[in-house]
């Protein structure tokens, strides 16, 4: 019997080899190993038929010694704890490779959005908040938008914490809607972000991106900026997938002459589902959701779930496939990262590749404790810079002691947070 998958499993494995290669002491390894603090309660909602439901929620704060925590809120109906804790363990890399002041926290409530109206979902918001009052803020944890939550949810967080603390605290929160706090570029940052180091890795690879052609999955926020960005580098996408949440399943969408952003946009709803029916008429085929990776392109956007390139799937990858851009969070396996480092595919890890969302939040955080927010190219720009410059830091260090790329962006996130543990006298 397969034993089912356990993302924070996965984050500890991939941690404990990095562990290794430093030659970290057992007390480092042990603190790192596992989140500072962890939340677990009950959210009770009066719903809409007038009968009350009893939400579960979490908070996981993995690592502070460089920072506040930082850290996104599911909506999902299969939120687990370890779940929570794997994003949020992967969190404090993601902030530590790109060099933020931040550590990792990570959020979710077990729930679907699509069974709840805005008011019940409104209702959660702030129950959230109300039982982390006393435990979240700029100065502690600020949570942001991730899977199924958007920024109208971060709003009524925010709106919560200002009432119950009776002040204006537009740092608490990231992922607001602008002109209510929120970041010019922050709708595209994640998407835009794994991008720009798939610009830098083609062109370390030799590769012109204007000729470099690419599948994606998922339709999402980080999927559709990815494949907005990618074309107007002049690169071709031929495939993507979603999830459709009427029938519970995934396709993909593939057409071999491109993919145009605007026109998919336009049938796809904003949960990022395609409309089956419309995308025909434009000349799609319908394929099965595993079908992207598949595809012979020389760029795999991994932009949905974990889990999704695992032992089976990596054997599938077209043999000319150069390059795997992780948007997405924990979406290969330490078993999948094996095949493709015996292939010689170049690996743009996670927590690197999709740090984009989390730089430009902590670029709306600057903003609103300051109360000056910036222009959207300021905002790009600065964006582009962080990115690029992390990537080369994390590209050189695997040259250098010819590491693997996941290897080596771990190596230099770890020091980094070890380092600060050391130096506050915690180890």
């Amino acid at each position: 019997m397969t034993k089912p998958f356990n993302p924070f499993e996965m984050a500890q494995a991939q941690f404990d080899r990095v562990a290794d290669l430093l030659g970290l002491d057992q007390a480092t390894r042990e603190l790192l190993r596992w989140p500072l603090r962890e939340y677990q309660f009950a959210i009770p909602v009066r719903m809409d038929d007038g009968t009350v439901r009893v939400f579960r929620g979490f908070r996981v704060q993995h690592n502070d010694a460089r920072g506040p925590n930082k850290g996104g809120i599911r909506f999902h109906p299969n939120e687990t704890l370890d779940t929570v804790r794997a994003l949020a363990t992967w969190m404090t890399w993601k902030c530590a490779v790109v060099d933020i002041p931040l550590g990792g926290g990570k959020g979710g409530v077990v729930c679907d959005p699509h069974q709840l109206s805005l008011r019940e979902q409104e209702a959660i918001c702030r129950g959230w908040v109300r039982q982390l009052s006393k435990n979240v803020g700029y100065l502690q944890d600020v949570p942001a938008p991730d899977v199924m939550t958007n920024p109208q949810h971060m709003l009524w967080m925010m709106d919560e914490i200002e009432v119950l603390h009776g002040q204006k605290e537009p740092g608490f929160i990231t992922g607001k809607p602008v002109g209510s706090g929120g970041s010019l570029g922050r709708t595209e940052a994640t998407g835009y972000g794994v991008i720009y180091t798939v610009r830098e890795a083609l062109r370390l690879l030799g590769l012109d991106p204007a000729s470099m052609t690419a599948s994606v999955q998922g339709f999402g926020n980080v999927a559709q900026f990815a494949v907005q960005l990618f074309t107007q580098y002049g690169g071709r996408v031929v495939c993507v997938s979603c999830w459709d949440h009427a029938d519970r399943t995934s396709y993909s969408f593939r057409r071999p002459s491109g993919i145009t952003y605007e026109e998919l946009i336009g049938i796809t709803d904003r949960f990022g589902t395609v409309d089956k029916l419309k995308a025909k008429t434009l000349g799609y085929e319908i394929l099965p959701g595993d079908a992207w990776i598949e595809q012979a392109v020389d760029v795999l956007i991994p932009a949905a779930i974990e889990n999704q390139v695992t032992a089976d799937t990596a054997r599938r990858i077209h043999q000319k496939v150069k390059l795997v851009a992780e948007g997405a969070n924990g979406p290969t396996t330490p078993e999948a990262d094996a095949i493709l480092q015996e292939r010689g595919i170049y690996v743009i890890p996670d927590f690197l590749c999709n740090a984009g969302g989390v730089t430009c939040s902590y670029f709306e955080q600057v903003q609103g404790n300051m109360n000056f927010f910036w222009p959207k190219h300021e905002v790009l720009e600065r964006l582009d810079a962080v990115m690029t410059r992390a990537f080369h830091a994390v590209a050189d260090l695997a040259k250098t002691k010819q590491l693997y790329t996941r290897d080596a962006a771990y190596v230099i996130a770890i020091n980094r947070v070890a380092n600060a543990c050391r130096l506050r006298g915690w180890v």
